[in-house]
């Protein structure tokens, strides 16, 4: 019996600079499955603001930025923390609307 679990990405999500606004939109579609690790990329011209409930200001990053989360990388398939399947990263501009690039958001989930 193998314990390992496999690391398996899901297809790259983005939003161009031009959708983005002063009110949060959706960063491509709601993740399929529980993710392990995300990455979040912000490489526009302009700093922006990334939002978990489309709501709330959650997260600033600058001018190609990143962010790099490793939840759970190293727990096995049924304990640690996760983002849930089903939920979805929202962006909207800091007050500067960007003029150029995208906003990528990469999620990696553990497969048996």
């Amino acid at each position: 019996m193998s314990l390992a679990i496999r690391l398996v990405p899901e297809a790259v999500r983005s939003l161009g600079f031009a959708a983005i606004g002063a009110a949060y939109m959706g960063v491509g579609t709601a993740i399929d499955n529980a993710a392990r690790i995300i990455v979040i990329q912000n490489l526009t011209d302009e700093e922006v603001m990334f939002s978990f409930d489309g709501l709330d200001d959650h997260l600033p990053l600058p001018t190609r930025g990143h962010l790099v989360l490793d939840i759970s990388a190293n727990k096995t398939l049924q304990t640690g923390f996760f983002m849930a399947e089903g939920q979805r990263l929202y962006v909207k501009h800091n007050g500067v609307a960007p003029t150029l690039g995208h906003v990528y958001f990469s999620t990696f989930y553990g497969q048996s």
